[in-house]
């Protein structure tokens, strides 16, 4: 039997996924975190299936005598209400479609809604007493855009990466920062101080070296996206290829943004422009002034923030928005992440 009035809210991104369970009076009554959600690596199926052990925890985390609502069951029944999911790789309709129908499946709830991750951060970055309008960009490992408009039309793009027309994010900026420190120090690109930190950094002295480790994985993939800090160091600086990079991410976050204001109707009035992911949760100065600087050119209405809380706050909200919360409500699920 089922417990009206609860919900799971879901943020699963390419290297870590939130579950928290919510109450409709916005207190958060279990939450666990567990790995990556990476359907297109390893299928629908097993992808969610690295939300199971994150729903049981955070369900006996309120019911921990094991007293609490029935698991599993068919779909339409379900121990909550509604479940919230914001995934990673939901980039397209068609799999927007294809994971609802999966994780409906398992029987974690009545109700099931699945969107991209970066309406996650979006809604956390709304506020909670007027209409769900404005854009957010996420630059993290990718990069991402997402918006709301009046009418309740939604601007999006397929963040596929350079198939998509993409380019940024820390994965990228680390390839980038590398391929420049490799034609300084062989010979076919301009100097920068690249060629000599970004070895450094893994106790070599040469790109070649560092070439060599990526290559033969003596060097772990994982430990490429220990680049991008780096190169963020080397254009603080003042190095010039450094700042080309950086100048470059500044660009396409502010183009986004207000292509997205663009397409809604929302150039004209002041919109919430919501930052956020690792790379502008830094809030690295040459990066984060130079895309307030474009924004006052391209889009002087909108509003700016970077928001450091975790998107799954953005899943929690999203459940108290289809429960009708009231604001004392979404004052305290917002207090139980500060």
């Amino acid at each position: 039997m089922g417990l009206t009035g609860t919900s799971l809210a879901v943020d699963a991104g390419n290297s870590k996924t939130d579950v928290a369970l919510v109450a409709a009076d916005g207190r958060l009554l279990g939450a666990a975190r567990g790995g990556g959600f990476r359907p297109p690596v390893v299928g629908t199926a097993r992808a969610v299936d690295v939300l199971a052990p994150l729903v049981e925890s955070a369900l006996a985390q309120a019911w921990p005598t094991g007293d609490g609502p029935a698991r599993g069951g068919p779909t339409g029944s379900g121990p909550v209400d509604h479940l919230s999911a914001f995934l990673a790789n939901a980039d397209l309709p068609v799999e927007e479609t294809v994971l609802t129908h999966e994780i409906a499946g398992r029987g974690w709830a009545r109700t099931v809604s699945v969107r991209n991750d970066a309406f996650a951060l979006l809604r956390a970055g709304l506020p909670d007493d007027a209409p769900p309008v404005g854009v957010a960009v996420v630059c993290g490992a990718g990069i991402n855009c997402v918006g709301l408009g009046h009418d309740g039309g939604t601007a999006r793009f397929p963040a596929l990466g350079r198939l998509s027309g993409d380019w940024g994010g820390g994965t990228q900026l680390a390839e980038e920062a590398l391929w420049a420190a490799a034609r300084a120090e062989d010979g076919r690109g301009d100097p920068t101080e690249l060629a000599r930190a970004l070895p450094a950094h893994f106790g070599l002295t040469t790109v070649l070296e560092l070439i060599e480790a990526l290559h033969l994985h003596h060097i772990a993939d994982h430990r490429r996206h220990e680049l991008a800090p780096v190169l963020f160091a080397v254009a603080a600086s003042g190095d010039p290829v450094a700042r080309a990079l950086v100048a470059r991410q500044a660009e396409e976050i502010a183009l986004l943004a207000a292509v997205a204001l663009r397409r809604l109707g929302l150039l004209a009035e002041p919109a919430p422009v919501v930052l956020g992911g690792g790379v502008l949760a830094a809030r690295h100065p040459l990066l984060y002034d130079r895309v307030g600087q474009l924004l006052s050119e391209h889009a002087p209405a909108a509003v700016p923030q970077v928001v450091t809380a975790p998107p799954v706050l953005g899943a929690a909200l999203d459940t108290l928005d289809r429960a009708r919360a009231n604001a004392a409500a979404y004052a305290r699920l917002r207090e139980a992440w500060t």
